[in-house]
């Protein structure tokens, strides 16, 4: 159970690592906007999955206890 709520949070995380890479165009180097805007969309979307498969675990544990 502990795991879900981990992977809860680090949904979130993604979703602001995201954002921060699209905002100041860094990830590890400077990036060229063409670039920093679709890995920055890539990781928002990888954050919400990861939200997505969190809270549909979260749920169907629920339904079992």
């Amino acid at each position: 159970m502990m795991f879900n709520w981990l992977s809860l949070v680090t949904g979130l995380f993604y979703i602001v690592l995201g954002v921060v890479i699209i905002v100041y165009k860094f990830f590890f180097t400077l990036l060229e906007p063409a670039v920093a805007y679709p890995l920055g969309g890539l990781v928002m979307l990888y954050g919400v999955f990861r939200i997505w498969r969190a809270v549909s675990k979260i749920k169907n544990t629920g339904d079992h206890e």
